[in-house]
């Protein structure tokens, strides 16, 4: 189901404070599990009279369009993973309980939104890759909730490129993983995957250029999980966007899985902030280890000392 919420929109492109989450009215924490010290809250607090008049800053409240969150988030199960008009916020799961897009609340919900990068593309470059564009962002946005399946074997998904109205490349989806049963069956599923285009997509899509994400079920069954514009921010996966047109130019199609543990390529798992990546000299974890090793340091003087 989707929602028009323009207020939340405003919430997620603010970047002039702290990151808050918003209040639940269900009080429905994203991160149940924190340790809140009542002690240190309070020191953090101005006291009156410092100097220092600034305010602290109020979380936001969405209860309408948390209801009805919850709502659909019931009708469909209990568990959802959301998107905006486009994109999911993939690059923040890493953030959530579970390393994954499940929700089961409104407020893991902001809280994944309100972490991804990825998805400042649709809010404020939509149409930067278009030759016409006359906006730079969509009228309207939409939330999507979908049914949360853990039994999707992430394996069986294929991301198809499609240029000038023919199925030039099929991608494995998940580049991260070597799966060695997809080696066996390979033959099988471009059959399968091609007649399902032909028979179902080629004709019923106006678009000459754009990629759609396919699912193969147990029993061969081709289900479409999502559409995408070609190029621009979308992934080519196994290919780049070259080797794509230069198979439309020979009349070709390839199918690309990965088929050795040598051949698995880094993916949006690995989407953490750098500042946990960047180990050079002068980063945060460059400070840490110096301070930490002064601590340490210290600490083995001490008795010495006291010596």
């Amino acid at each position: 189901m989707c929602f028009g919420f323009e207020s939340f929109v405003e919430y997620l492109l603010d970047d002039s404070g702290p990151f808050l989450l918003p209040v639940s009215v269900s009080n429905e924490d994203a991160l149940p599990n924190r340790v809140h010290n009542p002690y240190e809250e309070e020191d953090y607090q101005v006291s009156e009279g410092s100097g220092d008049e600034a305010e602290p800053s109020s979380p936001p409240s969405f209860p309408e369009l948390e209801l009805k969150i919850k709502e659909s988030i019931e009708s469909l199960g209990g568990a959802v993973f959301p998107k905006l008009n486009w994109s999911a916020p993939k690059d923040s799961a890493w953030i959530s309980t579970s390393g994954t897009l499940r929700c089961t609340s409104f407020s893991e919900i902001a809280l994944l939104l309100r972490s991804s990068d990825s998805l400042i593309h649709d809010l404020c470059h939509a149409y930067d890759s278009c030759g016409d564009k006359t906006l730079s962002r969509p009228q309207s946005f939409f939330l999507a909730l979908r049914k949360w399946y853990p039994s999707l074997r992430p394996e069986m998904e294929f991301r198809c490129f499609v240029r000038g109205q023919g199925l030039v490349g099929i991608s494995q989806r998940e580049v991260t993983t070597f799966y060695p049963a997809l080696l066996e069956k390979k033959n099988d599923l471009e059959v399968l995957i091609q007649e399902f285009f032909d028979n179902n997509v080629r004709h019923n899509f106006e678009s000459e250029n754009y990629t759609f994400d396919v699912y193969v079920t147990n029993d061969e069954q081709v289900k479409i999980l999502d559409f995408n514009p070609w190029g621009a921010f979308t992934l080519p996966l196994l290919f780049n966007w070259e080797e794509l047109e230069h198979n439309e130019e020979a009349n070709g199609m390839e199918f690309r899985i990965v088929e050795s543990q040598c051949a698995v390529r880094p993916g949006l798992k690995t989407a953490v902030p750098y500042d946990y990546l960047d180990t050079s000299q002068g980063s945060g974890w460059d400070q840490f280890l110096r301070n930490a090793d002064e601590e340490l340091q210290q600490q083995i003087r001490s008795p010495e000392a006291g010596g």
